[in-house]
């Protein structure tokens, strides 16, 4: 393919925004600190200039869609800026798993394998579905995307590793189940709610599945060390590319002290 191919075929493929919309009232990840904008030049004048506007931004980069960096868990792993960016892009799948989780559920490498085409060394996203519960959403609701959302079974991390994805992404609050982070002490009812469906569905206790000292926050502490990290709150177009094969690219900024990164994330599907 000439160059003149290849720009020909580029201008007939399909992009899509895999971003959830990014406002002052977009809710960070329980704990952390919102996004704030202010102006502190207008194109009249104000505080002290004018002549175009400027904005000064306050926030933590754990809000909306985000990156989560190596050192986010792991203080000798790389910085966001660090990464070198072919390891942002690459083929991959979008999983849809939304017809078979709801609230508090678990999802294993068997139910996305039937799902879709997953390949070694892909970048993963899985649609839970949980998107619609976001901020910006007709079904919004803050609780049920952070607090309720599906997460990985006991399997699912050490299968990761194995298919040496790239990065993963996530449709909700957090690539964990919320039961396995501090979310299980801040609503204590929410959690007995989480086991009771467990014990339903599993037969065993929350600890008897999920023992603390080794699956508390296990997609951050034991995958951020071996360099897979993941990105959260991912949505936009991800209901436009169910269960196919893509090339995705995400764009966290080139920032060497960050320790994650709010970004852009797209798909890109060739002409039929």
């Amino acid at each position: 393919m000439n160059i003149d191919e290849f720009l020909e075929f580029m201008g007939k493929v399909k992009v899509y925004d895999l971003t959830q919309p990014l406002s002052v009232h977009t809710p960070p990840w329980p704990s952390y600190i919102p996004l704030s904008v202010q102006y502190f030049k207008r194109i009249a004048g104000a505080h002290m200039g004018q002549g175009a506007n400027g904005q000064v931004i306050t926030t933590s980069h754990h809000v909306g869609t985000h990156m989560d960096g190596e050192i986010h868990f792991h203080a000798s792993g790389r910085s966001i800026g660090e990464v070198p960016i072919e390891e942002w892009i690459g083929p991959g799948v979008v999983v849809d798993i939304s017809d078979e989780v709801g609230d508090y559920d678990l999802y294993s490498p068997e139910m996305l394998m039937k799902k879709a085409d997953i390949r070694k060394g892909d970048i993963l996203i899985i649609n839970t579905g949980y998107h619609r519960y976001a901020w910006d959403q007709p079904e919004s609701d803050e609780v049920r995307y952070f607090v309720k959302h599906p997460g990985p079974d006991p399997e699912f991390h050490k299968w990761a590793l194995e298919m040496k994805f790239k990065w993963i992404g996530v449709d909700c609050g957090s690539a964990d189940h919320p039961m396995n982070t501090i979310i299980r002490q801040w609503h204590p009812k929410a959690f007995q709610e989480a086991e009771k469906k467990l014990k339903e569905k599993y037969g065993k206790s929350w600890d008897e599945m999920f023992p603390p000292e080794e699956y508390y926050q296990v997609m951050h502490l034991k995958l951020f060390p071996k360099g897979l990290v993941h990105a959260e709150n991912l949505g936009g177009d991800i209901d436009k590319v169910k269960n196919k094969r893509v090339w995705i690219g995400a764009f966290p900024l080139r920032a060497i002290e960050f320790e994650s990164s709010m970004m852009r994330v797209v798909a890109l599907e060739p002409p039929e």
